[in-house]
């Protein structure tokens, strides 16, 4: 895949902001999950330069954060 086949696309980044906002919750992984929508949203954005290494290196440090018990220790 290239990044050529992620065109600004402002309805995707809305339906996955709201799926984000749906998902959101007051657990851990509700929160995660969230967090990974909204990164994935913005590839899609336009005003976001963000490739989909980008996302993945992300997502494996919110994965890595949560493994660890938080940013705080």
């Amino acid at each position: 895949m290239t990044d050529d086949e992620f065109e600004p696309d402002p309805e995707r980044v809305a339906l996955l902001r709201e799926i984000a906002d749906d998902v959101r919750g007051d657990s851990s992984e509700r929160k995660q999950l969230a967090n990974v929508l909204y990164r994935v949203s913005d590839i899609y954005d336009a005003d976001e330069e963000t490739s989909p290494e980008d996302v993945v290196r992300n997502v494996k440090f919110i994965l890595e954060v949560k493994e660890r018990g938080g940013l705080e220790r």
